[in-house]
């Protein structure tokens, strides 16, 4: 047992406003400068929605990530020993600047320069990458809220996974629905974009597992950017050096959390360590679809079992990290209760940036003119939400509902739960029968509901010292 430490994060969609705070933080700390204009290390997504770059899920037209082969083992689908040379100079799989945006300014010195004339002057966009004038055509969150709809949102890749009559369904008015999806690296534990790096530039720290770029040994190849599936490793194309989110480790370091969390209003963000073994990685990447969640989430220990604490204290990790991996809110909700998944597991990174689903809005329909809801419940069952569960399983099951099920059901019924504490209008036996049916506890449905409801600065950000002393120069 090779056990390691990883800082690892949950998102509760729940509770996600979608004021993209988060994206103005980080684009403020680490790329407000050129050639980074473009670069959302931190960005915030519509669900149902083509997402940035556009449509970065389709792995047909991307080729990111892993994939199994028939024997079990895995190999990378943007490049190969053999194809790595060629690819250096052409990568057909490679986002190009229009499946990003171009970045622009205004002219506003013409709305005080222009010379007198009977009309307003106005402030034309301006390319930031060529200075010339453009016809602006997309942006950051161009199809945000459904914006465009149905030419977004539309062209989800994850709408294939419904039938005909649920996707038009989906888009019919008194069903529309959407959600939002913040998005981030996932320091991934078999991360692609290390794997493929030709430099070997991209590496993952031992003391906590972030992926890094050393940027004096970045040659520039952009390996990096085709492999990784969730397209958050960016070209500087002013310093010539790829580039992506650090977890803020400058600031880990310190004891604070990365300054997305740290902006976040909804308070949906969750950062805390995780013991793995990472002699298992290789074998969980490799498992079938069907498997890959159980797999992954195996390979997270308990930090209050005796034997993995002895094990992880001889392979150098100090006890005051294995004692934060105990009060870890990522281990709560990812291993503890089952609620936080993670996105596209498909694509075999291992990521280790979880999501609580959404529990979105009841069915509705029009007859007569009159909109009507489809459940008389208090709260409606997982199968009357207007998302179907086979888009959700797509997202964050590897195509399985039964993970995505269940983390809703324990949602629900924590609901369940605290309206018959709270409000009344819920009898206590009915509560008893949800949480039952949900695999819960009153003891763990009042536990879900501090850590998602009432939860401090500390519970949410549990960031062990970074023992700097220790360091070795």
């Amino acid at each position: 047992m090779n056990v390691r430490a990883q800082l690892a994060s949950v998102f509760h969609l729940d509770k996600c406003l979608g004021c993209h705070t988060c994206s103005v933080a980080c684009k403020n700390v680490w790329t407000d400068r050129e050639g980074a204009e473009y670069m959302w290390w931190n960005n915030v997504e519509t669900k149902p929605g083509t997402g940035y770059p556009t449509r970065w899920e389709d792995q047909e037209r991307y080729r990111g990530g892993w994939a199994r082969r028939g024997r079990g083992d895995l190999r990378l689908r943007s490049t190969s020993r053999l194809r790595i040379l060629t690819n250096i100079f052409h990568h057909p799989h490679m986002p190009t600047l229009d499946e990003y945006y171009e970045p622009w300014t205004y002219d506003y010195d013409r709305l005080f320069s222009a010379p007198e004339s009977d009309d307003t002057p106005t402030a034309r966009p301006i390319s930031l990458v060529t200075g010339r004038p453009i016809e602006i055509e997309a942006g950051p969150n161009w199809d945000d809220d459904l914006g465009g709809s149905p030419v977004y949102a539309e062209q989800d890749p994850n709408l294939d996974a419904l039938t005909p009559l649920e996707r038009a369904q989906l888009f019919a008015i008194e069903r529309l629905v959407f959600f939002y999806l913040p998005r981030s690296c996932n320091h991934c534990l078999n991360p692609a974009c290390v794997a493929a790096c030709p430099s070997g530039s991209l590496y993952k720290r031992g003391e906590d597992g972030i992926v890094l770029n050393d940027q004096e040994r970045c040659r520039a190849w952009r390996a990096c950017v085709a492999a990784c599936p969730y397209k958050k490793v960016f070209y500087n194309w002013r310093a010539g050096k790829s580039e992506k989110c650090i977890y803020c480790f400058p600031r880990i370091e310190s004891g604070q959390a990365p300054a997305c969390f740290q902006a976040c209003a909804g308070r949906i963000r969750y950062t805390g360590v995780l013991l793995y073994d990472a002699s298992r990685i290789a074998e969980a990447a490799a498992r079938p679809d069907a498997e890959l969640m159980d797999a992954h989430r195996d390979l997270i220990l308990d930090p209050a079992d005796p034997d993995v604490a002895a094990a992880a204290a001889r392979n150098g990790i100090d006890e005051s990290t294995i004692e934060a991996a105990r009060r870890s809110p990522v281990f709560a909700f990812v291993k503890r209760w089952r609620l936080a998944l993670p996105l596209h597991l498909e694509f075999r990174t291992l990521p280790m940036l979880f999501y609580v689903p959404p529990m979105l809005p009841i069915v509705s329909s029009a007859r007569d003119g009159v909109v009507e809801q489809g459940s008389a419940q208090v709260f409606h069952a997982v199968d009357e939400a207007r998302a179907p569960l086979a888009y959700l399983a797509r997202l964050f099951g590897a195509g399985d509902d039964r993970p995505v099920r269940y983390a809703l059901k324990k949602q629900q019924a924590v609901r369940w739960h605290r309206r018959a504490a709270t409000v009344g209008d819920v009898t206590q036996h009915d509560a008893e029968r949800v949480l039952r049916d949900a695999d819960c506890g009153p003891a763990e449905a009042d536990a879900i509901y501090r850590l998602t409801t009432l939860c401090t600065v500390a519970d949410r950000y549990v960031v062990p010292p970074a023992h700097r002393e220790e360091t070795r120069a």
